[in-house]
């Protein structure tokens, strides 16, 4: 068995093991099914395009999760035959935590394609908490160019905000206490569609 399988089979180990004893130690729940997420989506879907009506409508993600949740957002537009243009935005070397992630960062690449100056664009995300990554977000976007206006859709919203940050579309608000901890799955990105909310016991 080579060195390089040992240390990917002791790291799959390591934080099994970890998962295991946050789940022990922690009250898990289920906020939103599969059918849940969908019906907030389509909600989100629905804000959207009444408030934006005939204009070109320019979706950026926020990845990871955000850029999913665009996606999903931007294919139930186009089926209601609105014109949409959608983007990818990573926000990894914009964030103020960056000092207390680990040491070697996942980077991803931003994927907008198109011109969003004067343009009205709408970020995505996942959740909003407390305001910390929309506000990395405008700066990373703000490096494209100087839109006419931006707005913010998010799948959640959980409250305790940090930051004088409001989502202008919403698909469902949870009351969440301020250490829960909320799991956002989405199926592209981890095969199942959930939201769960870990509470501290």
């Amino acid at each position: 068995m080579s060195f390089g399988l040992c240390v990917l089979i002791f790291r799959f180990l390591f934080y099994t093991d970890l998962f295991l004893r946050i789940i022990r130690e922690n009250d898990m729940s289920t906020a939103l099914d599969p059918s849940a997420i969908s019906a907030a989506i389509t909600r989100l879907a629905d804000q959207i395009f009444q408030a934006v009506g005939q204009e070109t409508i320019d979706l950026v993600g926020i990845r990871s999760r955000g850029d999913e949740v665009a996606e999903r957002v931007a294919g139930e537009l186009r089926a209601k035959g609105a014109k949409v243009r959608f983007g990818i935005l990573d926000i990894s070397l914009y964030r103020d935590d960056l000092a207390h992630l680990s040491s070697n960062p996942k980077l991803q690449s931003s994927e907008i394609d198109f011109p969003i100056d004067e343009s009205r664009v709408i970020l995505v995300d996942d959740v909003i908490f407390t305001g910390r990554t929309i506000r990395a977000a405008f700066d990373a976007l703000f490096d494209y160019g100087r839109p006419r206006a931006v707005e913010l859709a998010v799948l959640i919203d959980r409250g305790h905000r940090e930051l004088p940050i409001s989502p202008t579309y919403v698909g469902e608000h949870l009351e969440t206490a301020r250490l829960d901890h909320v799991v956002v799955s989405l199926q592209k990105t981890d095969g199942k569609d959930a939201v769960e909310i870990i509470s501290k016991q």
